[in-house]
């Protein structure tokens, strides 16, 4: 279960850690953090459902305008839980039902992450691996500590990354997406500023206040504007030119027919700090 932080003295418990915790460090700032550092934050099934119950759940969270998505421990996350992959090999159809479960479940995540009104960044202080690398491409922004890594490795162990090619092959270039897929080899933090699967590469102390700040400022502005915008870029992206424009124009109007729009642009020419209304 996911379980929410405060900031005051910790009470000691003889439950086991929960798997994600929440924590509000700055106004309309939610702060998840993938809490299974002993099995390198492994999107296991329990994970998978946890980070999607709590998406979707702050998505909802007038309250919430940005989430930062962390991880405790030196790795951000190794992607799929091979070991609850391999036990399935007992299961009478050979784990069949269960590999099509866990693809499809964590699919849904991936996809509850973009569909998400609020924009999440991830705050990578570790390697990335395989679904994590994929979870950091899912994001909408993420900086990453200098010493991460990251990397799509399946093909070294004979299942090839597909799923987080989806996520890779829409973040970086064809062919180093290609590259990543066909080598299996580790990509620097600054390697994967300058192709685009993070926003920048940062001292790692510096990871999780960076994180923090660009989702505070994101805070700053109309929850209604950055809803519009985030669901209008990845609708556009997906169309060809022509649609994209056509569907770009609509949701400029619509924009321009908000409370906020109004009372943004009014602010502006007035010279004085917009009071959001997100609506």
């Amino acid at each position: 279960m996911m379980q929410e932080r405060t900031h005051t003295a910790a009470t000691p418990s003889t439950t086991e850690a929960p798997l994600l915790t929440l924590e509000r460090p700055r106004p309309g700032v939610a702060l998840l953090t993938l809490n299974r550092p002993a099995t390198r934050n492994a999107l296991s099934l329990a994970m998978i459902g946890e980070v999607h119950a709590a998406i979707d759940k702050l998505g909802a969270d007038k309250s919430v305008a940005a989430i930062v998505l962390a991880a405790s421990g030196p790795v951000f996350s190794s992607g799929h839980d091979l070991k609850e992959l391999i036990a399935h090999r007992a299961d009478a159809d050979k784990g069949l039902a269960f590999y099509s479960e866990a693809m499809t479940r964590c699919s849904a995540m991936m996809q509850a992450i973009v569909a998400c009104p609020k924009p999440i960044i991830a705050a990578v202080q570790g390697t990335a691996t395989a679904a994590g690398c994929q979870l950091v491409a899912t994001c909408d922004l993420a900086v990453a500590a200098e010493e991460a890594q990251f990397c799509t490795p399946g093909v070294n162990i004979g299942l090839f990354c597909s799923t987080p090619m989806v996520a890779l092959s829409r973040n970086v270039p064809r062919k180093r997406a290609m590259e990543m897929l066909l080598l299996g080899d580790m990509l620097s933090a600054s390697e994967a500023a300058d192709l685009g699967l993070v926003n920048r590469a940062v001292p790692a102390s510096q990871v999780l206040p960076e994180a923090i700040g660009l989702a505070e400022r994101i805070a700053a502005k109309s929850p209604l504007t950055v809803a519009m915008g985030k669901a209008a870029f990845y609708a556009q992206a997906e169309m060809p030119l022509k649609e994209a424009y056509a569907h770009a124009a609509q949701v400029m109007v619509d924009n321009m027919m908000a409370r906020d729009a109004e009372e943004g642009i009014s602010a502006f020419l007035g010279k004085r700090k917009p009071e959001w209304k997100g609506c």
